[in-house]
């Protein structure tokens, strides 16, 4: 097995809602295609798409609040507390859907940062790597994101196994990397505990 950065190739997703929506990169850049159903072919309706630098959206599962670590608590605090620097307006906005690729998607259009992170349950996070995170990695990175396991980048990793699972963080370029700050900054077994 080998890393994100060397085995992979192409990536994709296909969303959908009240259209259907298919995201690829081949590894030069990511394009969205809309599904024309009265003709039924897809048309490229969103050439070279771009994640903003920083964004207002913060999609986590809060029902996991409890069991995070001290550092994805902490970070999500000063989110809905708007201390976080890479905040776009005074305090962020939530919008989980629940779903991997519509979540993602909703961060890519619009900025922001989706996580999946390790909880007390799950120590190595939920998502799988080879073939949940590496993909969608590969596109974040591509549109001009981030991709983090809150310590280092996800298409950096060697798995291990095939179903291996890591914590999973995604978005645009500063919110992620202000997370990997907390992560770098803050203790798991901080002081200030949050609850």
């Amino acid at each position: 097995m080998q890393t994100g950065d060397a085995g992979l190739v192409a990536a994709g997703y296909c969303l959908y809602s009240a259209t259907t929506v298919l995201v690829v990169t081949m590894g030069s850049g990511v394009d969205g295609f809309t599904l024309d159903p009265d003709k039924g072919v897809f048309l490229h309706t969103h050439e070279d798409i771009r994640i903003p630098k920083t964004g207002p959206i913060y999609s986590f599962n809060e029902a996991n609040f409890r069991d995070f670590s001290n550092p994805v608590k902490k970070f999500l605090v000063s989110l809905k507390e708007g201390t976080s620097p890479s905040a776009v307006t005074s305090r962020s906005s939530a919008r989980y859907v629940g779903a991997l690729v519509a979540d993602v998607h909703n961060v890519l259009i619009n900025g922001g940062i989706y996580g999946y992170p390790a909880t007390r349950s799950n120590a190595d996070g939920k998502l799988r790597l080879l073939y949940e995170c590496c993909p969608m990695a590969m596109i974040m990175e591509e549109a001009g994101g981030a991709a983090s396991t809150g310590t280092g980048r996800i298409l950096a990793i060697k798995p291990t196994e095939i179903h291996q699972r890591v914590p999973t963080f995604l978005g645009s370029i500063e919110n992620v990397f202000e997370l990997d700050q907390f992560h770098q900054y803050y203790d798991d077994e901080d002081s200030e505990m949050i609850d």
